[in-house]
């Protein structure tokens, strides 16, 4: 093979991997506003339990690759399955669609961004992380955005919120924050269970494991579904829910990762946020409002600063 050869061929897999990690990030951030969909049309146990269990079909076919480790998973490493299923499928789904029906797509992807400092702050403060200036100042970034969405006293839908609004604005940003909290325990978890067992098999098992601790749940609440009532849009956010802000992201950003260096990983962490709040304004009809623009650029910047923190890490490794 001629140098040029070679040189096409390596380029052509560093666009690969560069397409699978942003089809990844921006797949993960269609979650925020798909999500308000999929609460509008069913309750939030009947959506959760669809989500996992989709979710758990589109990944058995890539896990079954991986299958010969299962027997070699070690009590610990099933604890913490256990644990990311528990946090990472069953509380995230949950409390993201209860948060979602009280707030508008475009508060829920701000909240929704200030996953990257969350972590970080639990990080440094639960794992003895070093905190260094980029760390705080991204962590304070995340904080001061959030604080602008509800100083803005916006409802989400473009009028000014009375204080009825602003109570439902405040216990949706809650839940959707607990939410992140929850996601936060599925990739710290993820981080040290992926170390000895494939994170896509890790993915699959977590969500298979989801399935049971909904089923109750879905039953007790089925009585309130209408499907007459739910339309071919609400089924195809359903189904994306599942397949592809569940499988299909974890897929592409795992199979982006195994090949990337750290530091171009880390540069993609922006475009999840900024997917969320496209696709809020997209899918939604969301109207815009500066005050949403200031809450975002806020915690953008954090998510940036955090990100060039990675890459300046992964250097010095």
């Amino acid at each position: 093979m001629s140098q040029k050869q070679a040189r096409d061929q390596g380029s052509g897999r560093g666009l690969t991997v560069y397409a699978q990690l942003f089809l990844g990030m921006a797949t993960f951030g269609s979650a925020t506003p798909v999500s308000k969909i999929v609460t509008g049309a069913l309750p939030v146990f009947v959506g959760s339990g669809l989500r996992v269990a989709l979710g758990a079909l589109a990944l058995a076919p890539f896990a079954l690759r991986h299958r010969h480790q299962i027997r070699d998973v070690s009590r610990r490493d099933w604890l913490l399955i256990a644990l990311i299923s528990l946090f990472g499928m069953f509380g995230f789904s949950a409390l993201m669609l209860y948060g979602m029906a009280m707030v508008s797509g475009v508060a829920g992807a701000i909240v929704m961004s200030t996953a990257p400092a969350v972590t970080a702050a639990v990080s440094i403060l639960l794992l003895g992380d070093r905190a260094t200036w980029l760390k705080l100042t991204a962590i304070a970034l995340a904080v001061g955005g959030v604080l602008l969405l509800h100083l803005g006293r916006t409802d989400g839908s473009g009028g000014e919120g009375g204080p009825g609004e602003d109570e439902t604005l405040l216990l949706g940003s809650l839940l959707v924050f607990a939410a992140v909290c929850c996601e936060v325990a599925y990739t710290l978890l993820g981080k040290q269970v992926s170390e000895r067992v494939d994170p896509v098999l890790v993915a699959f098992l977590a969500a298979a494991l989801a399935v049971p601790a909904f089923l109750p749940f879905a039953l007790w609440q089925w009585p309130q579904v209408d499907l007459s009532a739910v339309g071919w849009g609400a089924w195809a956010a359903v189904a994306w829910y599942g397949v592809g802000t569940l499988a299909l992201g974890s897929w592409l950003w795992y199979a982006g990762i195994a090949k990337a260096e750290g530091t171009v990983a880390a540069a993609f962490m922006g475009v999840m946020p900024a997917s969320a709040l496209v696709l809020s304004y997209l899918l939604l009809g969301e109207s815009f409002r500066w005050i949403h623009l200031a809450g975002f650029l806020t915690v953008f910047v954090g998510v940036l600063l955090m990100s060039w923190e990675h890459a300046r890490m992964a250097r010095a490794r």
